[in-house]
């Protein structure tokens, strides 16, 4: 399975913003066992956990630091999985890395076997 993350950029504070996660290599019927979830990466801080959405699209999880902030969707159709970024602040400048795993509800690194490239998010004040 690969993922590739997209539509990063430079966005001033309060906007917001969509970033995709596009997989391929994959059946659709693999792809949609999978829980798909968004980390983020700061530069000098360890890979965190923002959240994810299990194999049908239905049920989300989300680290409680950006709860009310951050959405995540999935288009099964098109195999993309989707993280919405409302009210961005500069703290949220980061690169910004899907991932997926056979497991549900986890939020740390190790447990996700695949993983996208990332994309950069840079938050202006």
């Amino acid at each position: 399975v690969q993922l590739q993350a997209s539509g990063g950029g430079l966005v001033q504070a309060g906007g917001s913003l969509r970033l995709s996660c596009a997989a391929s290599g994959a059946s659709g019927r693999t792809f949609n066992t999978f829980t798909m979830a968004w980390f983020r990466q700061a530069p000098g801080k360890e890979r965190t956990f923002i959240g994810g959405i299990n194999w049908n699209g239905r049920s989300t999880f989300y680290a409680d630091s950006v709860k009310g902030r951050f959405a995540i969707s999935k288009d099964a159709a098109d195999n993309t999985v989707y993280l919405e970024i409302f009210s961005l602040k500069p703290e949220d400048t980061a690169v910004y890395y899907c991932a997926a795993s056979v497991l549900y509800g986890r939020p740390s690194p190790s447990d996700y076997a695949y993983w996208g490239k990332g994309t950069q998010v840079t938050v202006s004040s």
